[in-house]
């Protein structure tokens, strides 16, 4: 495939495909002109992470990420703790698969303020950073739209991430995962994508669209073009800032997940062919 070509940047993550087995992921992503890879650890359950990463790299697909760490605040510190436990394991995982990345979905805990949440989250990064940058893993965090600021995730623009990652250092480490539905709205997005990529910390870059009317605010995301975010726009401010990694298409959609899969999967294919055409 032609480094120019469209697809050697394209990334699907397994999620997109929710209803299709590890294996048929690897399979079909790679026979479609798929370039990338982004397993979700759901993916890895019952299975060796060694032998699934094998499996990825043989078909010709590079492994980019995994999802998901993160959801760091809680309300007790044992609470806390599991959750960093568990982001260790994450670390492994990632290490073993070869991934090189690992998107942080940071968490929130409904009714604690934003600010305590926010200071969690930084001291959870902050205790597994060491096991990342030694495991050779970067941790990449993900703002969530503030719809999600209560429950899923306190962290909400590129600022606040760009401010934690300021905060802790590690720039080799610790990064951004910039999601087009996410933080499409953001008036300071354009100056906040330069400050990201700058730094050195625009680590990955994820697709999809937001459907007006949107009828589930996590499984309704909508296939690129199909709804109202700007993303060519987006793409070309990112793209300015030198940033040639992988464009990852995430869904989650129960109307596509319902579909069969293949045709969902060209469906992608083309949508993605016609926005870098």
């Amino acid at each position: 495939m032609s480094p120019s070509s469209p697809l050697s940047r394209l990334c699907l993550h397994t999620i997109t495909t929710k209803p299709w087995s590890t294996e048929q992921c690897i399979s079909r992503y790679a026979a479609a002109g798929v370039r990338g890879i982004t397993f979700w650890r759901y993916n890895l359950e019952g299975r060796s992470p060694e032998v699934v990463g094998r499996q990825a790299r043989e078909a010709g697909l590079e492994v980019v990420s995994l999802c998901r760490g993160g959801f760091f605040p809680g309300r007790t510190a044992a609470e806390r703790q599991h959750s960093v436990d568990d982001n260790r394991r994450c670390i492994e995982q990632a290490k073993d698969l070869g991934a090189p990345l690992i998107v942080l979905v940071c968490g929130a805990v409904p009714g604690q303020s934003l600010v305590e949440s926010r200071k969690q989250i930084a001291d959870g990064i902050a205790a597994i950073l060491p096991e990342a940058e030694a495991a050779g893993v970067k941790l990449g965090i993900e703002p969530l739209h503030p719809m999600y600021a209560d429950d899923r995730s306190a962290v909400n623009t590129l600022k606040q991430a760009n401010e934690i990652c300021d905060a802790l250092g590690s720039p080799a480490s610790l990064g951004i995962a910039a999601d087009v539905y996410h933080i499409w709205w953001d008036p300071d997005l354009e100056s906040q994508i330069h400050r990201t990529a700058q730094a050195k910390r625009l680590f990955a870059f994820h697709l999809c669209d937001w459907k007006t009317p949107t009828t589930d605010f996590l499984n309704d995301r909508g296939l690129m073009g199909e709804g109202c975010i700007p993303i060519s726009v987006i793409s070309q401010w990112v793209d300015a800032t030198g940033y040639t990694g992988m464009r990852e298409v995430e869904i989650f959609s129960n109307r596509y997940w319902s579909m069969d899969q293949s045709e969902w999967l060209s469906c992608i294919m083309k949508s993605y062919q016609e926005l870098y055409a």
